[in-house]
């Protein structure tokens, strides 16, 4: 079916799903099912196949920007919509479509809100099919096309911090203000931006991604504990890497992002921007981003964001190769993979493959 109606359970689904997806990144569970189902509160949002637009349809990706982490951020549904206003009045022109820049367990859900206070349709796609660090990891690869001018509004904060900014420019220039804003603002912004024709969209990002977290969701509540987390790695044609408790923690919030290190019972070491990067044990590497690699609690086979591992939690780490996610072009292009390295000092290109 090519438009499908949204409900309470969906909502259950895209966000634990997405929360898988997310890949130790992508925001909060109850900050999404709390989006999630204010929007079904005040509207009835639907999901559209790609395939019911045109070619030259306009679709705007809607998003958060920061550090999940931060202690001071502060973002409310108002603030999405509000961003979305402004980014409108800057083009000037007809938005057809809203779509989300990434899986997570807040994102999954991004634009439902929008959309049902808009009634501009949502549509099943992400910029990327997994949660991701950088705004430019989430832009469709318009860093390749030369002269594009991205054009971005961004608002949160409460207080002293709330701020209401547009930006235009390149695209990393848009991207780094949107992202000095986040800071400004306490840690995170929502985020309207980078409008482009339906055709490039098919051709750049993640056509199914919702669809996917859905399903990932489903499988992963449809059962309990171990059973959960066996269903969601046959799901997604992954492995669990491995089971253990969490000996050693480390999360530095700079720059507005999360960084830091998890190891396993002494053995598998973790490393983070936002995102799991890479999984190894005694020099041999696991996984590697954009690999998805996730964290479940091994009894509940709840999913845990990198922002909320803690030691002495017991773990379940997944991981499942690139191949069997639904990726942007971005996640090939190895000048917006590289940074990775610098933040991590691991290597990263030498396993893309």
């Amino acid at each position: 079916m090519s438009i499908l109606k949204l409900d309470e359970k969906m909502v259950e689904y895209a966000v634990y799903g997405g929360a898988v997806l997310g890949g130790g990144g992508g925001g909060w569970i109850e900050d999404g099912l709390q989006i999630g189902r204010l929007a079904l509160e005040i509207g009835q949002p639907s999901l559209y196949s790609i395939d019911e637009f045109a070619d030259e349809d306009l679709f705007v990706t809607v998003s958060m920007v920061g550090a999940p982490a931060a202690k001071d951020q502060f973002v409310k549904p108002i603030h999405y919509g509000k961003a979305l206003d402004i980014l409108t009045q800057k083009i000037g022109k007809t938005v057809n479509a809203l779509h989300t820049n990434e899986n997570g367990a807040g994102t999954t859900v991004n634009g439902w809100f929008q959309s049902a206070i808009t009634g501009i349709p949502l549509v099943d796609f992400a910029c990327n099919g997994r949660a991701h660090p950088t705004g430019a990891m989430g832009s469709l690869n318009l860093s390749e096309v030369e002269g594009y001018i991205s054009h971005q509004a961004g608002v949160g904060g409460k207080g002293d911090n709330y701020i209401e900014i547009s930006i235009s420019g390149s695209l990393e220039k848009a991207a780094s203000m949107i992202r000095k804003a986040s800071v400004e603002a306490g840690g995170l912004v929502a985020v309207a931006r980078n409008p482009v024709t339906c055709a490039y969209a098919k051709a750049n990002g993640a056509a199914g991604a919702i669809t996917q977290a859905i399903e990932v969701g489903e499988a992963l509540l449809a059962r309990q504990g171990e059973a959960a987390i066996e269903s969601v790695v046959s799901k997604l044609g992954g492995q669990v890497v491995t089971m253990g408790t969490v000996t050693d923690f480390t999360l530095e919030t700079t720059g507005g992002f999360d960084v830091g290190t998890v190891r396993i019972n002494d053995e598998h070491e973790m490393t983070f921007w936002n995102e799991y990067m890479t999984i190894e044990k005694d020099g041999e590497r696991f996984a590697t981003f954009p690999d998805l690699i996730m964290t479940l609690d091994a009894k509940t086979a709840r999913p845990i964001v990198t922002a909320a591992i803690q030691k002495g939690q017991q773990l379940a780490v997944i991981a499942v190769p690139k191949a069997k996610l639904l990726l942007s072009s971005t996640m090939s292009n190895t000048k917006l993979l590289k940074p990775i390295e610098d933040i991590i000092h691991k290597s990263i290109i030498s396993y893309l493959g």
